[in-house]
């Protein structure tokens, strides 16, 4: 079964559970946790593809040995790779940009991420 089809069943699954019972906080707080899930699995990744090939890849479909579930997230953020680093957006959590996710300052140290919109 291919990446899209795998993502488009496990919304529609969540949607009929989510919208059926009408719990829109528990929409929310899905949506909130697999928007955080997808970033710091693209942090994860691009970070591993530094260290195996002493460089932030070109793009995101340049990363290597990524399981299935891994593809799911690039539909959730955007990347560019910059002259330093590299800069990467959250573009959608389970069905549409979550609310309120934010970071301490200490997780942002040590990684190559010099731009996010959750960067505040």
């Amino acid at each position: 079964m291919n990446n899209k089809k795998v993502l488009i069943m496990l919304t529609l699954a969540t949607l009929v559970v989510v919208t059926g019972c009408g719990f829109e906080k528990m929409e929310k707080q899905a949506n909130k946790q697999f928007g955080d899930q997808h970033f710091k699995t693209a942090i994860a990744l691009i970070e591993l593809h530094k260290v195996r090939f002493g460089e932030y890849p070109a793009s995101l479909d340049s990363i290597k040995y990524t399981g299935d579930w891994d593809q799911i997230v690039w539909s959730s953020v955007k990347y560019q790779k910059l002259s330093t680093g590299y800069e990467l957006d959250l573009t959608n959590g389970l069905m549409s940009m979550p609310e309120n996710l934010e970071y301490p300052a200490e997780f942002w140290q040590g990684l190559g991420l010099m731009r996010s919109n959750l960067k505040k």
